[in-house]
């Protein structure tokens, strides 16, 4: 029976396979995460950018992502390259990936806007020929529902792994800065946010590239794609199929809107932190390292017990629970902070509130991936065709809008606030920006996801029926 339901698509993997693809996941995050999160300080730190200048880079990078996206999703679904339809571009992409990523932390045009718009727009390209052919990855392998769910607790267990090696950033930038007086302690210490640290930083950007290239590799390994369109239907996509899936798939809009608002909570929180805990705290490199952590461990201890959270309480009551969490978690961190507590009881308070909060960001954030497959049969049921190099494109517009908005809204708040980079303290205002971007603003955001997400109408119970009626179909 089971070898019957294998020949109709239900395909069950190896735990080789499913870390293997989970390995493009955590090199994702080391390559692309570290950008993410750490490229705003970069700059206004340490590469000598103005914080407004940055903001508005990183908005024309993602304009430039919204004509690229789709361009290199129907490229991913018309081409068949000879070692696989989409696992190739891991290696095709990561290489000028890997290296761009590298440059953009690169001190040697200290202050060079024209530098940064050219390695970051490069990076983000080709990113994008990594991305989109890698989530497109998932709905290749099999159409079982709850192996997807596997798939997706291990490829997000194993991408938060990536993500607590890249919040570890400030101690390994410590082992090769040079050490400067700290004003506050009086010692000479590492420290990470100084221009002279640029050396360390292109080191450690280095040293976590490679290592991202190294696991993309295993990844296209492992991958064996069996749930792909045939030649004949590859000729035939076009670009204009992207906005066309848009329109008429009503579960794939919910998503993208749920990938925004998602990616824009994210972006700002993340960018936000470093400057929280070096401001608003006055954390040592490892403290801030603790913390950050904080923001990744829940997902290596609550991703694994996803699929039995969903069966037991369904899949929208886990998102409306795990995003209420969150919410509540950034309240008890905005009230925390403005405490007047002695600081070490203040930190160990903070702490708290950070794993709550990342309890549940993570859980929601981390099951949506395995909406895209959902959405990809979907479509795949209404129209014939299973574009999923398309519908990940889309996605990927809707994730970069989201990551476009957390480069740009923090540097726009701290530009508004009067942020000094410069200045080892900041104004009573610029604190107050500061905490806005780690909770105020984010919690609005789960708000509206909270909304956006309850418009989603594809159940487990439906999808796969929808997949045994396309299997019968294709038959």
């Amino acid at each position: 029976m089971a070898n019957n339901n294998e020949s109709r698509g239900f395909y069950k993997l190896s735990w080789l396979q499913r870390i293997g693809f989970g390995s493009g996941d955590m090199a994702q995050n080391l390559i692309y995460q570290t950008v993410s999160i750490w490229l705003l300080f970069f700059y206004t730190n340490v590469f000598g950018l103005d914080p407004g200048a940055a903001a508005v880079m990183f908005l024309v990078v993602r304009l430039v992502d919204v004509i690229w996206d789709p361009i290199v999703g129907t490229l991913v679904d018309k081409k068949n390259p000879k070692w696989g339809k989409y696992r190739s571009w891991l290696i095709l992409g990561g290489i000028p990936l890997t290296a761009l990523a590298i440059l953009c932390f690169w001190n040697g045009f200290s202050g060079s806007l024209i530098y940064a718009y050219v390695t970051y727009v490069g990076m983000s390209m080709c990113y994008t020929l990594v991305n989109v052919p890698y989530g497109a990855i998932n709905s290749s392998l099999t159409r079982d529902t709850d192996e997807i769910t596997i798939l997706t607790s291990v490829r997000m267990f194993m991408a938060n792994s990536g993500a607590l090696i890249v919040k570890s950033l400030p101690l390994v930038i410590a082992l090769f800065a040079p050490k400067v007086l700290n004003p506050t302690t009086g010692k000479m210490e590492a420290a990470y946010n100084t221009p002279e640290a640029a050396g360390a930083w292109f080191t450690t950007m280095a040293i976590f590239c490679v290592a991202g290239f190294a696991l993309l590799v295993f990844c296209f390994s492992q991958c064996k794609e069996r749930v792909v369109m045939d030649e004949k239907e590859s000729a035939n996509v076009k670009v204009s199929d992207l906005w066309m899936e848009f329109f008429r798939n009503k579960p794939l809009r919910v998503l993208a809107f749920f990938f925004i608002t998602a990616f824009s909570m994210l972006s700002v929180s993340n960018a936000a932190d470093a400057y929280f805990m070096t401001y608003n705290v006055g954390a040592t490199p490892l403290l801030t390292t603790l913390f950050m952590w904080l923001g990744t461990i829940p997902a290596l201890i609550f991703m694994p017990l996803v699929p039995a959270i969903k069966k037991a309480i369904g899949k929208k009551n886990m998102f409306y629970a795990s995003l209420g969490i969150a919410i509540f978690g950034m309240a008890m961190m905005y009230v925390f902070v403005q405490l007047n507590l002695p600081q070490t009881l203040r930190f160990t308070l903070l702490c708290m509130a950070q794993f709550i909060k990342s309890a549940g960001v993570l859980i929601a954030t981390g099951y949506m991936w395995a909406l895209v497959p959902e959405v990809i049969t979907y479509g795949e049921y209404t129209t014939g065709k299973r574009i999923a190099g398309i519908v990940n494109a889309l996605t990927g517009i809707f994730f970069k809008a989201g990551m476009a908005l957390g480069g740009v809204v923090p540097g726009f708040v701290l530009a508004i606030v009067g942020f000094q980079a410069a200045s080892a303290s900041q104004t009573p205002m610029a604190l107050q920006g500061i905490l806005w971007l780690v909770c105020v603003i984010p919690a609005l955001l789960l708000l509206l996801a909270m909304f956006i997400i309850s418009k989603y109408e594809l159940t487990d119970e439906k999808m796969d029926q929808i997949n045994k009626e396309i299997e019968a179909r294709n038959a």
